[in-house]
């Protein structure tokens, strides 16, 4: 959902990703692909920031095009357009925000209330980019809605569903370290706690749903969300 691969990309040298694309679903209009975190959407601007998740598929569906993306860190469900046409009608589904995307993380805490929404507007942190940063003042409006899936007091952690409305930079990692429950591994916006809590961004695109170019029929997908062994 995030538009800052490029911008992470140059920043720093993307680490190789050795996971594979897992690829879900493939027709001659479209593709949904899972995936893996460590792995950039869209190729960065360093020359050693050419592997990315469009220029592996495209090795296979040549054709192959981004709709939208996902931060490096985060793993979980794309879709990808094949051809112009269909790219066209993907992209006006999320400009309008008819594709349901939901999110599963593990946060610091213990979220006290079983859902709720977060509405705190956001704008660039220009000294240190990729970062957001909260801004009341000349932000743009952003919301997500959360429910808690599971609360586990022993780790001291919990399990939120994330829905967000609109598609900001960073916005699923803002909102949750505005509400003090930053998620785990998130090294932005994380405490110490929290980044030392996890091996990786615990932060995963579970759930898509979107109207296929060609038939209209709706396409669902869901990506298992198991971070069992990375969380010491």
């Amino acid at each position: 959902m995030d538009r800052t691969d490029q911008q992470t990309a140059a920043a720093f040298i993307a680490p190789p990703c050795k996971e594979q694309v897992e690829i879900l679903h493939a027709d001659d209009h479209c593709l949904l692909i899972n995936k893996p975190s460590g792995l950039l959407s869209v190729p960065g601007r360093l020359p050693e920031n050419r592997d990315c998740v469009i220029s592996r598929v495209q090795q296979h569906y040549p054709d192959a095009l981004i709709v939208h993306r996902l931060d490096m860190d985060t793993s979980g469900i794309m879709v990808l357009a094949r051809g112009k046409e269909s790219h066209r009608h993907f992209s006006i589904q999320f400009q309008d925000r008819l594709a349901d995307k939901e999110y599963m993380a593990w946060v610091e805490g213990l979220v006290l209330n079983d859902e709720g929404s977060m509405d705190q507007p956001m704008r660039c942190d220009w000294p240190n980019r990729p970062k957001q940063m909260v801004d009341y003042q000349q932000g743009k409006s952003a919301l997500t809605h959360y429910s808690v899936v599971k609360r586990d007091e022993a780790a001291h952690r919990t399990l939120l569903k994330l829905t967000p409305v609109t598609g900001r930079s960073h916005q699923l990692r803002i909102h949750c370290a505005a509400m003090g429950h930053p998620i785990l591994g998130c090294r932005f916006y994380g405490t110490d706690t929290s980044i030392n809590a996890a091996e990786r961004l615990q932060l995963h695109a579970y759930y898509l749903s979107i109207r296929h170019p060609e038939s209209s029929e709706l396409l669902t997908m869901h990506s298992q969300f198991d971070f069992a062994g990375e969380i010491p």
